[in-house]
């Protein structure tokens, strides 16, 4: 009985298997009586070259052959890899090694792919040692199409069916062809959460980034299953717990299913809440550097309240924050709960070890395939040989990231080996487009007008700014090249170059042939005072030339009248700005402040001009954000000079109150022209939130807007009672071709005459 229960668990052995027992382990009858070698021939090779095999071999032409050489030839021809089939012959005292190569792949291509492009699919093959030139085997198609389905896996594509065609071609190869059938995608039928009674299962599901669908699911993906998202959300439930005193919520189970028609998956979960913990007290232990005072001053967790999970986290980071002022990078501190079951109550124990001091010894800079190392290292707080400072190195992470030039911005300490109190710190980028494409139109019953601009931040990797705007709409057409150095010296000051000719004429100005032109040149520089705030100085010249034509305003008539048509001004520019938004793109906490003084004491006018801009964010919840902004300009006349007409301010449209038409606020010739104001002033408030149905997408949202604001002629009063004011709904989408933005609103309080714009928008790509 034993015979036939080891027969029946054999399996086919191998060629080079057979070949090598065969040598090792014939009868004595077979055994070659040792020779010395006179030659070495090679036969069967197609593509190879014989030195390969004969760099293998264990002996040489000179060499005494035996069964145990012939044996160890054979191994080791065999574990190239590159042979299907091996022999040794012996002619005389001439050893032939007859070698059967291996097919090798010639080509590897797709048929029916949709969902994946084939250079990704054939990257993940080789990856996995599947390419042109390997051996083929079919050990090696199984292994591409496992990796094949695996890869579809991922997209929810769960009923993907390959099938692999080899079509034998000269020079024992093969061109290799994956037919795919994708089948149709799995999508998530059903989510259930067992197991909750603290909190209604819809509103864990509303927490979660997997659902059942939607009618944005074909935008945002969410109705497709995958692992990570998976444990992503279950993460989020779990911190949901935390965060309400549910010290010891657990999820006990996941089950994920999937239909037999592979095209349905349902997802249950089974969690266990446990109790609500209230906090008693915050206890520190450890060592913590003679400076307790200075630690509990960061403990963010309220004793008297629900423990907090995230209260606990913020007080870690905050003492690892401080451990690393003082040069300690490894610090540890861990939190533990002594809880009271009966109660409900819990002590939590913060346990401080700040290890080893250390100096960073090298700052390394890594995934800058465009920008030059000089322009992250001058952003650098943090310096080498010094000290390790936290404060410093987030510093200079925040002022990287601040550049604009990358979408990841990552910084990682490491050991350095042999040298425990030194770390290098890795600062890891990921570059982005730097270009930008920007057009903005509006429509009303006078049709379509457009603008545009294009602009390169980071050119040539320098970290230099170039752009050249262009208007083309009816009212002004501009063409303005500008360029800046951000650091015109070592010490960040930046030079600003601006050359520009601008002509425009204002809303209703009657005959298309008048037109006020402005060539100029400006240089300005930027200098920092502190991370945040930079002082602007600047100087420029200027002639503003007003068209004599048919349909000029009366009011730049007179003014050209009495001072003539060419006015030659030299502005001089003082101002201040303050960053602190989160994210000057796609901001949601923070503040952007700045003000500007243009003044001219020389040439043909003398004027001052003040605008002044306060921008606030306000993170109202994890989905909501509310931005305020609010924009105050002045303008006087100096030296007993009225105020030039071609330095107002303009109102409606864009940038200023919506739903009114771009340029239509303040003075009305009695031509009918719009001719602007000394003064001006806007308020806008925008509240954006997720599209419906978009789950946690930020990409996309709506917003609902409400502005106010109006400009003022030289010499009126800023009469608040005559402020236009308007609201509306919009759609904000940093789509694949950059920023999108769309708006309708309808006035709120308009006057007989205002000119209404309820639909505008604005789109820019990046190249």
């Amino acid at each position: 009985m034993p015979f036939p229960l080891a027969l029946t668990s054999l399996r086919p052995l191998p060629a080079c298997a057979v070949l090598i027992a065969a040598a090792t382990a014939a009868p004595a009858a077979w055994a070659i009586e040792p020779f010395t070698i006179g030659d070495i021939r090679v036969e069967g090779l197609q593509r190879g070259d014989p030195g390969s095999v004969f760099g293998t071999l264990p002996f040489r032409v000179g060499d005494q052959y035996n069964d145990d050489k012939g044996a160890a030839a054979l191994r080791a021809l065999f574990a190239t890899g590159l042979f299907k089939d091996v022999r040794i012959d012996i002619e005389g005292q001439v050893v032939v090694v007859v070698v059967e190569e291996r097919a090798v792949i010639a080509s590897v291509n797709f048929i029916g792919l949709r969902e994946f492009d084939k250079d990704t699919l054939g990257k993940a093959l080789k990856d996995n040692g599947i390419s042109e030139g390997q051996p083929y085997d079919k050990a090696v198609i199984d292994r591409a199409e496992q990796e094949i389905k695996r890869q579809y896996l991922t997209r929810s594509l769960y009923g993907a069916e390959v099938v692999t065609t080899a079509t034998p071609i000269e020079r024992n190869r093969v061109n290799v062809t994956f037919t795919v059938v994708e089948g149709d995608i799995a999508k998530i039928k059903d989510i259930r959460i067992e197991g909750t009674k603290a909190f209604s299962e819809s509103s864990l599901l509303d927490m979660m980034d997997l659902t059942t669908g939607g009618w944005l699911s074909w935008y945002t993906k969410s109705d497709r299953y995958s692992r990570a998202k998976l444990n992503a959300d279950l993460e989020k439930i779990r911190a949901h717990y935390l965060n309400k005193g549910y010290l010891e919520f657990d999820v006990k189970s996941t089950l994920v299913t999937i239909s037999p028609d592979k095209q349905d998956i349902s997802i249950q979960i089974v969690v266990e809440e446990g109790q609500p913990y209230t906090v008693t007290a915050v206890k520190l232990e450890g060592e913590y550097l003679g400076r307790e005072a200075d630690f509990r001053q960061r403990i963010a967790i309220r004793p008297g309240e629900p423990y907090r999970g995230d209260e606990v986290t913020a007080t870690t980071r905050l003492f690892s924050d401080l451990y690393g002022t003082y040069g300690y990078a490894f610090a540890r501190i861990e939190p533990r709960q002594d809880i009271d079951r009966k109660t409900g109550q819990v002590v939590v124990v913060l346990q401080g070890s700040p290890g080893q001091r250390v100096n960073v010894r090298r700052v390394n800079i890594a995934g800058n395939t465009v920008t030059r190392d000089e322009v992250l290292r001058r952003e650098f707080r943090q310096f080498e040989s010094a000290w390790y400072d936290s404060a410093k190195i987030k510093l200079s992470r925040d002022r990287v990231e601040r550049l604009g030039y990358f979408e990841e911005v990552t910084i990682d300490t490491n050991e350095v080996p042999g040298s425990p109190d030194q770390v290098d710190l890795i600062l890891n980028v990921k570059e982005k487009q730097t270009g930008s494409l920007m057009l903005a139109a509006g429509y009303s019953t006078a049709g379509l007008s457009f603008s545009g601009s294009i602009r390169k931040e980071n050119v040539f990797g320098t970290g230099n700014y170039l752009g050249l705007e262009v208007n083309t709409s009816r009212l002004s057409r501009n063409l303005v090249v500008s360029t800046v150095d951000p650091y015109f010296t070592d010490d960040g000051v930046s030079r600003a170059l601006d050359v520009y000719y601008r002509t425009s004429k204002p809303l209703n100005s009657l005959g298309d042939a008048y037109q006020l032109a402005t060539p100029g040149a400006s240089v300005r520089f930027g200098v920092p005072f502190t991370e945040y705030d930079t002082v602007f100085f600047g100087v420029g010249v200027e002639q503003t030339i007003i068209g004599t034509s048919a349909g000029v305003p009366n009011s730049y008539y007179t003014f050209a009248e009495t001072f003539g048509n060419r006015a030659l001004s030299v502005p001089l520019t003082v101002g201040w700005a303050r960053e602190e938004r989160d994210n000057p793109l796609v901001p949601t906490r923070g503040r952007y402040q700045r003000i500007n003084l243009d003044f001219s004491l020389a040439g043909d006018v003398h004027y001052a001009r003040l605008n002044a801009q306060y921008q606030q964010y306000f993170a109202v919840t994890s989905k909501l954000t509310l931005g305020v902004n609010g924009e105050l300009g002045l303008g006087y006349g100096l030296g007993g000079k009225p105020y030039p007409l071609f330095k107002n301010f303009y109102g409606g449209g864009l940038g200023s109150v919506r739903v009114f038409e771009q340029g239509s606020f303040g003075g009305v010739d009695i031509t009918g022209a719009y001719d602007g104001g000394s003064k001006k002033l806007n308020l806008n408030s925008e509240l954006y939130l997720p599209v419906p149905g978009s789950g946690n997408d930020k990409s996309l949202r709506i917003f609902a807007f409400a502005d106010a604001g109006n400009v003022w002629r030289d010499g009126y009063s800023m009469d608040l009672d005559t402020l236009r004011a308007s609201a509306g709904v919009g759609l904000s989408w940093i789509s694949p071709v950059g920023p999108l933005k769309l708006s309708y609103g309808t006035p709120l309080r308009a006057f007989k005459g205002d000119k209404i714009q309820r639909f505008q928008f604005q789109v820019g790509t990046a190249f």
